[in-house]
């Protein structure tokens, strides 16, 4: 079949490209960006598009598709809510509808565990029947959530588009290190100093602990949702559950407990002044997310992560002290990124 992927020049869609070109079941698969990049892969054809209201047409590239892959996604400005929310809802519900106009047959979304009410106590992990109230105060998860209930309405008026919806916990890779850490955490963060034994200590937050995953991981669930008859949505993670204290021991430091208020005052000042791109919302999101379970993907879609939780963390880390990067857009001015090795190449 055809595979057409929205969003193919970030963190997952440089893997799921990958992915779905070395499946035997695709003969052809389309990668959309706003700007075709310098990064080639065999088996990827590349077209530009712009999902933005008003922006290109999408039913020509969808036409003949056997299913679409929608990825794209804007993270920034976050100073600018009303612009993210034309990307990233306008935009995916623009998605959707074209999707369906050309007769696509099936719609794998990415959703997140940000679509997430928050948890339950006693961190019990949650399955795909969890709330999607997502948590109001961040862009991010209030504009997943919304989603949610916007592709609960889609799917009642459009029952022959098989409809997925992925659910992943945070993605990782080595060749996307740069591109996060520009999205995130913008200059503070010196990727040079995530070496082992530079940073003597990490601050530790009441209540902060997340799940995370290889982005390949992730990529190979992506395929399989569009090789096999399967609906619904699918949660994503690999184990084990991540906190500081692992984080501080991959990096040989000392963790040091802080309280969570003045922490959150002093991100929400940087973020004020424009030091940080990550908005205080976020670490507010962060500390209430679930856990998810992945019991459903591993049973109907056979899936199963090649990579802990830890590994996935330990390359990006990697990443970030190498200055990782594909010539993609998304990371043309970011400093000094290199693509070198057998991982980088693969994407």
């Amino acid at each position: 079949m055809k595979v057409v992927v929205t969003g193919a020049t970030g963190n997952a869609g440089t893997s799921v490209v990958c992915r779905l070109a070395a499946d035997p079941h695709v003969t052809e698969v389309l990668g959309l960006a706003r700007r075709v990049p310098r990064w080639r892969q065999p088996g990827v054809r590349w077209a530009a598009a712009d999902v933005d209201p008003g922006g290109t047409p999408l039913g020509p590239l969808f036409a003949g598709a056997g299913a679409v892959v929608h990825l794209a996604w804007k993270f920034q400005p976050t100073h600018d809510p009303v612009e993210t929310w034309r990307t990233n809802v306008l935009g995916s519900l623009r998605v959707f509808e074209e999707a369906a106009a050309a007769g696509v047959p099936a719609l794998v979304y990415a959703s997140s565990v940000g679509a997430y009410a928050p948890g339950p106590p006693y961190d019990r992990p949650v399955d795909e029947s969890w709330p999607t109230h997502g948590w109001p105060a961040a862009a991010y998860t209030r504009e997943k959530a919304y989603l949610e209930r916007c592709l609960d309405g889609f799917e009642a008026a459009h029952p022959d588009m098989r409809v997925v919806r992925m659910r992943p916990a945070f993605l990782f890779k080595e060749v996307s290190a740069s591109e996060q850490r520009r999205i995130f955490a913008g200059p503070l963060l010196p990727g040079r100093l995530v070496r082992p034994g530079l940073l003597p200590v990490l601050p530790d937050l009441p209540g902060l602990r997340f799940q995370a995953l290889h982005t390949d991981d992730a990529a190979q669930a992506y395929a399989a949702a569009v090789r096999l008859p399967v609906r619904g949505a699918f949660n994503l993670a690999a184990e084990p559950v991540l906190d500081v204290a692992a984080l501080a021991r991959l990096l040989e430091s000392r963790v040091v407990r802080l309280p969570l208020g003045p922490a959150r005052a002093a991100l929400s000042a940087a973020w004020r002044l424009h030091l940080v791109p990550a908005p205080p919302g976020l670490l507010d999101a962060l500390l209430r997310l679930p856990l998810l379970s992945s019991a459903r993907a591993r049973r109907d879609l056979g899936w199963e992560p090649r990579y802990t939780a830890g590994e996935a963390m330990t390359a990006f880390l990697r990443g970030l002290r190498e200055g990782a990067g594909l010539p993609t857009p998304p990371l043309v001015g970011d400093r000094a990124p290199r693509a070198a090795g057998a991982e980088r190449r693969a994407g």
